[in-house]
């Protein structure tokens, strides 16, 4: 059984940098797959002073959630987020998928979790 959407926007994100006592923060997409097919996703970074780019391109399999944090090089390449720099994210699916944004915020010492804008089909 299917759930979500095939494209979501995360409007606020950034890659924080280490904050109290040295923690590391990081920021993180969710994606869960409830289909009986693989999903194929794009993700796509917005800017404020610059063009937008498509980050990366990965499958998320059937039945299956995937964490991806923002800033792997591994996974975005010369894509990935920069600490300390305010970007958008849209995610892309062939199919629908349930999608939520994650920042372990170090600064303040928090971390929190937001389900993003789920738009069109």
């Amino acid at each position: 059984m299917e759930f979500g959407k095939q494209r979501w926007i995360f409007p606020d994100a950034e890659c924080p940098p280490e904050g109290v006592n040295s923690i590391l923060g990081h920021e993180s997409i969710i994606i869960l797959n409830t289909g009986d097919l693989d999903a194929h996703v794009i993700v796509k970074f917005f800017y404020t002073d610059r063009p937008p780019v498509i980050a990366t391109k990965i499958t998320i399999e059937a039945e299956r959630v995937r964490c991806i944090k923002t800033n792997e090089q591994k996974i975005f390449g010369e894509n990935k987020a920069v600490v300390g720099e305010q970007y958008a994210i849209m995610i892309e699916s062939d199919i629908p998928v349930v999608a939520q944004y994650g920042r372990a915020e170090t600064r303040e010492v928090a971390f929190y979790t937001t389900p993003g804008y789920a738009c069109g089909i």
